[in-house]
This record gives C-alpha cells, sequence and structure tokens, in this order.
C-alpha cells in the first residue's frame, strides 16, 4: 500500500489524505521527509539530540494541524523547514548555549576582527561569489565542513544548510525563512565568503608552521 502511494502521489497529496485519516499517507511522507529536516535541523543546532527531538515536533505540528499548510506559499519541504527553524529557536531561548548565535547581519567583523573584504579588495563584500561546487567538493572531510558551518552566525547557516546542502532553489528557501529572495542571496554570498575564509585559515597557519 505504502508502494503504491509512493507512485501515484507528490507531497500534495500525501498530505490531502493525511488529513483525510490515511495513516500510510502519513508514514510515507514522514519517510520521505524525515531525512532532509533531521540534517537542517542538526546542521543548526551541532545536537544530535536536539535536531531528532526537533524534527519530532515538526511531524507533530504537522499531524495536529494539517490544514496550516497553504500550497500557494510554496513547498511542504519549505513549510516543514520553517517549522524546524521555530522550535529551534525556542530551543535557543530556552538555552543560549547550545549554539552561539550572532543575528545581526553586519557580524562579518565580530566573526574575524575586520570588516567583509571582496575580492578586489574594496571592503564592500561584494566581490565574485565562489563556486559553492569548488567550496564544498574541495574540502577534505566532511567533518570539517559541518564544523565549519556550525560556526557560521545563524542567518548565513541556514540559508547554506537549505540553499547547498539541501539544494533547495532561492524562492523555497526565501519561503521557509520568510525573507526576500534578494536577502537570501545576499546571505549565501556572504556566507560563501566566511566559509572560505573559514577553511583557507588552516592552511595558511600549516605553511607558515613548515616554512615556505
Amino acid at each position: 500500500m505504502v508502494m503504491k502511494l509512493a507512485m501515484e502521489l507528490n507531497d500534495d497529496g500525501l498530505l490531502r489524505r493525511m488529513s483525510a485519516g490515511d495513516e500510510d499517507a502519513f508514514t510515507l511522507l514522514y519517510r520521505r521527509r524525515h531525512p532532509a529536516i533531521y540534517r537542517f535541523a542538526l546542521h543548526m543546532s551541532g545536537n544530535p539530540s536536539v535536531a531528532e527531538d526537533v524534527t519530532q515536533e515538526v511531524f507533530m505540528t504537522l499531524i495536529r494541524d494539517p490544514q496550516r499548510f497553504d500550497p500557494a506559499r510554496g513547498t511542504l519541504g519549505g513549510y516543514l523547514y520553517g517549522i524546524a527553524r521555530n522550535h529551534l529557536r525556542k530551543r535557543w531561548e530556552q538555552d543560549r548555549h547550545s549554539v552561539p548565535l550572532a543575528d545581526d547581519s553586519d557580524s562579518l567583523g565580530l566573526v574575524f576582527g575586520k570588516p567583509a573584504v571582496s575580492a578586489n579588495g574594496n571592503g564592500n563584500g561584494h566581490g565574485p561569489i565562489p563556486d559553492s561546487h569548488d567550496l564544498l567538493s574541495s574540502l577534505e572531510t566532511v567533518g570539517r565542513v559541518r564544523q565549519a558551518i556550525g560556526t557560521l552566525p545563524e542567518n548565513y547557516r541556514e540559508v547554506v544548510v537549505l540553499c547547498e546542502l539541501e539544494e533547495m532553489s532561492y524562492e523555497e528557501a526565501a519561503a521557509a525563512l520568510e525573507c526576500p529572495v534578494g536577502t537570501i542571496r545576499s546571505r549565501l554570498h556572504r556566507a560563501r565568503t566566511l566559509l572560505l575564509e573559514k577553511l583557507r585559515i588552516p592552511a595558511a597557519k600549516t605553511r607558515t608552521a613548515v616554512g615556505p
């Protein structure tokens, strides 16, 4: 029955059947969407236990009130990410020590102790955008990627996880984060710049230690 549903229905169809009391539809929807929501919560919190709790809360919210999802406003995936984001923020409000946050969009200077500098050195932070494929595929380990992403300010961490790791479109990410598409582009640009800087630092230190 579940396999048949998987072949016949998209997310919206499964949600309609779930709303009508079809447990198999919810099971399939859960299996389909659980991994991505968990990954998002894990990257944002850095804590597997918190990520699992938040993921369960997301689907409990969906079960309690499936009618809240409005397909005219975006995809079901984006809606679920938005719920996860809200639950994560509630957790952070309860425990400010779980993940260090920096909500100010001008916090680049706080992270590096200097203002953002673009590729042409003019300091406006709007130089060429680093290629995301080169950025993520050239790293030595997945653990290093996660560590670097985990140190980004919250508003940058969100767009990297959604757009780079989960491969959401700018429009989907904007719907999930409830902000304009232009804001997504700007934050992703700065997030990529931050990641490049963070990931270059260890190599630079190593070259300095061993000499030219």
